[in-house]
């Protein structure tokens, strides 16, 4: 990006040119080498091991949608992180959880929360949620060169719709493809898992707490059969991190809250390691 010669200290023309309101777009038109998607990677030889992020759940109840991830990060065979955050905040009224390689995903994510911060102060509005989406599915594609050598970034996007008054979920493929999701959704190594427990145990007219504790069981489930995700560890009292978003804007829930509510679900696995049991018909 070319300084501004004729006003030593003032801001670069660049700036001060009007144009579209995606910081992307702006990013790719000055300086389109600070893209994640444009970088060069350099030549390795053999495979590489970096660490990934595992297990995210999202579930929709009456008044929003929860948003959840596990906090372990692998590195091949071993634990790389035991308290990765993968849930974040993209606006007021959505939030994004991020499975993957963690380094790109996290980037990812501080350049969607940018993107959509931009388009809020240049067009006075903020998106639609589906304008959010959409968004993200253009980013996710940006990084499929990396995807293609094995750097993928597969997110949960979570959000509440004021438009609709309702919660909404939406998943994506390294491609960018997106899909909107009915009830429940899940994406990370532990997925398989946490979607078949999620099947038994989400409710339609549940209400917020019954749809955290559903969703912390869900978690739990993943861990029991994906060493990738980590369940809730009382010896070092590191817990889900959990989200709400309704109509009141994004919460993340207070860590006491949170293990309160994972010390009912071990105390009940105590009784019954396989969890809650749904009816037959």
């Amino acid at each position: 990006m070319e300084a501004n010669t004729r006003k030593p200290g003032h801001l670069p023309a660049a700036f001060l040119t009007p144009g579209s309101s995606s910081f992307l777009d702006f990013l790719g038109e000055h300086s389109p080498e600070l893209l994640p998607g444009n970088r060069a990677l350099p030549a390795v030889k053999g495979a590489v091991e970096l660490p990934h992020g595992t297990t995210i759940v999202a579930a929709v109840f009456d008044s929003g949608v929860v948003l959840a991830g596990d906090r372990r990060a692998t590195m091949g065979n071993v634990i790389a992180q035991r308290d990765i955050e993968k849930v974040f905040p993209a606006d007021e009224y959505s939030a994004v959880g991020i499975a993957g390689t963690a380094g790109l995903a996290v980037e990812m994510v501080k350049l969607f929360q940018l993107e959509l911060e931009h388009y809020e102060k240049i067009e006075g509005a903020t998106l639609s949620l589906e304008g959010k989406a959409n968004r993200l599915s253009t980013m996710i594609r940006g990084n499929l060169a990396m995807a293609m050598q094995g750097l993928a970034v597969v997110p949960l996007f979570a959000g509440y719709d004021t438009d609709r008054a309702k919660g909404r979920i939406f998943s994506y493929d390294v491609t960018g493809g997106r899909t909107e999701e009915v009830n429940f959704a899940s994406t990370g190594s532990g997925s398989v898992f946490a979607r078949g427990s999620l099947k038994k145990l989400h409710r339609s007219g549940q209400t917020e707490r019954q749809t955290v504790t559903a969703v912390i069981q869900a978690l739990y489930d993943a861990a029991d059969d994906d060493s990738a995700t980590g369940g809730p560890d009382l010896t070092r009292q590191i817990f889900p991190i959990v989200t709400v978003i309704t109509e009141d804007g994004f919460r993340r829930l207070d860590e006491s809250e949170v293990a309160a509510i994972a010390r009912s679900v071990l105390d009940g696995r105590l009784e019954h390691p396989d969890g809650p049991q749904a009816e037959v018909l």
